[in-house]
């Protein structure tokens, strides 16, 4: 089981992280949501809860709860700057679906 943070995602999530001061790691979860099914949530960990996983990559901790690890085991996070646009990306391979926008996905 393993998830994974790319060089520029570590960094920009190091940066962010720094910024608030206190955080564990970052927080890494999905919710029921758009046309496919699921969407991944980011969010900063202040402590962790029974349950969590963590996953440390670049020097970061990432951390899932196993009610959400079946969705998400195995993701590379990205983070890409294109222009005057930048984003977190995910490849995941348990996903079978996207929704036409990117937003959500399905997992069988």
């Amino acid at each position: 089981m393993s998830i994974t943070l790319t060089e520029s995602a570590a960094k920009r999530v190091q940066s962010q992280l720094q910024a608030r001061g206190s955080d564990e790691g970052l927080k890494f979860a999905v919710k029921t949501s758009g046309c496919s099914g699921f969407a991944y949530i980011l969010d900063y960990a202040e402590e962790l809860t029974d349950g969590d996983q963590v996953f440390e990559t670049n020097g970061v901790k990432v951390i899932v709860n196993d009610e959400h690890l079946k969705f998400l085991n195995g993701t590379q996070i990205d983070y890409v700057e294109d222009g005057l646009s930048s984003a977190f990306h995910f490849n995941n391979p348990n996903v079978t679906e996207q929704c036409g926008c990117g937003e959500s996905f399905t997992v069988n």
